[in-house]
């Protein structure tokens, strides 16, 4: 890639599995909110990398435990949330 950053990197693979899941319909209508929003504060260009992870993974952390959760779609919150954690400033 043209010189892209290991942090936007690990961001846009998030942002892409994010985006699978805003368009799962077999997710319950609040995750799928919470992944919005996740990807909202991911592409927030004012902010650092870091700051745009950490604001991501706590909207994602407060729902993954939702028991309405699909498994698969709970495997695919951690995966996103293991990524974003390893980006810093």
């Amino acid at each position: 890639m043209s010189g892209e950053s290991p942090n936007e990197a690990k961001i846009k693979y998030a942002v892409a599995l994010l985006s699978a899941i805003v368009n799962d319909t077999a997710v319950p209508r609040n995750i799928r909110r919470a992944a919005v929003n996740a990807l909202t504060q991911l592409r927030d260009a004012k902010l650092s990398p870091g700051v745009r992870a950490a604001n991501a993974v706590s909207i994602l952390d407060e729902v993954s435990q939702d028991p309405n959760m699909p498994m698969h779609t709970r495997t695919r919150m951690w995966q996103i949330i293991s990524v974003l954690e390893t980006v810093k400033d």
